[in-house]
């Protein structure tokens, strides 16, 4: 369970992936010559990616020197923090240069237990590289596109067009009843055993209020009111930023649309830990924001899965 947040913080208080501290430098990063220098510069420090993973050794990035490395596929400016530069350059192997330096591990697996320095660097240049391998032409006319502005913004060599990173918001809400159990729906796509609480993709030209009440009903049938904001964080696989929500239902006839959703539950706190203790489903641990909130709803974390010995 996340630590308690502070007044000035949203319920579930600071996420894994939410320890921004890193200060991106957008005034800096629009001058042309200053990631060409940086990369001229020892005291750069490089986050090296290939295919989403990172060296990591002792609990921390393996951070590097730009000299030596070879010239990258993708290269983007990340910013400054602690007193120090970091760019993030990614390529589709490792680099003879960098072999041997550590685990090469993904977010997935090492964000939780990074510094916030760390965890920052590594989600933010996650998600940007994966913008670079999805949008790598022009929208408008189909012509190539290449980086600009320290590789946060993409030319088309066509018509001069520039085209920006996306983020696709979406919602995730922990709905509860008046008895304070919890609603959790099985998806289709993780076999019927493994419940969490419903999400879905904010649309255009909808608030963030009315995309809970429409994702819930689609998915559940359900109607909820009083929709409270209870944190994010920036979910990189490929381009998200998860949204939590709590509300509140108005009935308890839950149906899974069928297609989506498989099944849906309402639990009590004794339930869904004899439940997951047991081993009979799972929820989502780890770096989610589906398990902050059902941790949070649960007053802590949920038994561990018992473990039959021979």
């Amino acid at each position: 369970m996340p630590p308690s947040a502070p007044a000035s913080l949203p319920a579930l208080g600071v996420l894994p992936l939410s320890q921004g501290n890193v200060d991106r430098g957008c005034e800096r990063r629009t001058d042309p010559e200053w990631l060409p220098g940086l990369m001229a510069d020892a005291a750069t420090r490089v986050v090296a990616l290939v295919k989403g993973n990172a060296p990591v050794a002792d609990g921390a990035l393996v951070l590097h020197s730009p000299a030596g490395l070879p010239q990258p596929q993708t290269l983007v400016y990340l910013g400054a923090a602690e007193g120090q530069e970091f760019v993030a350059a990614a390529w589709d192997e490792v680099p003879d240069a960098l072999a041997g330096e550590g685990d090469w591990l993904g977010l997935r697996d090492v964000a939780a237990g990074l510094p916030a320095r760390d965890a920052a660097l590594f989600v933010e240049a996650v998600a940007i590289v994966n913008w670079h391998a999805t949008h790598t032409h022009c929208p408008r006319c189909g012509a190539p596109t290449v980086p600009v502005q320290s590789g946060w913004v993409r030319s088309c060599t066509a018509d001069g067009s520039l085209h920006f990173p996306r983020t696709d918001p979406a919602i995730i809400v922990a709905v509860t009843d008046d008895a304070d159990r919890l609603l959790l729906g099985a998806n289709a796509q993780w076999g019927g055993k493994r419940y969490s609480t419903l999400a879905g993709f904010v649309e255009p030209g909808e608030s963030l209020e009315a995309a809970v009440v429409r994702e819930v009903a689609e998915e559940s049938g359900i109607a909820v009111t009083g929709a409270q904001y209870a944190g994010s964080q920036p979910w990189p696989f490929p381009c998200s930023l998860m949204l939590g929500f709590t509300a509140r239902a108005s009935g308890t006839e839950a149906v899974p649309d069928g297609e989506e959703i498989v099944d849906l539950r309402w639990f009590t706190r004794a339930e869904l830990a004899a439940d997951v203790e047991e081993g009979r489903l799972s929820v989502p641990a780890g770096l989610s924001i589906a398990s902050a909130l059902i941790e949070q709803w649960y007053g802590g974390p949920l038994p561990e899965p018992r473990v039959l010995g021979n």
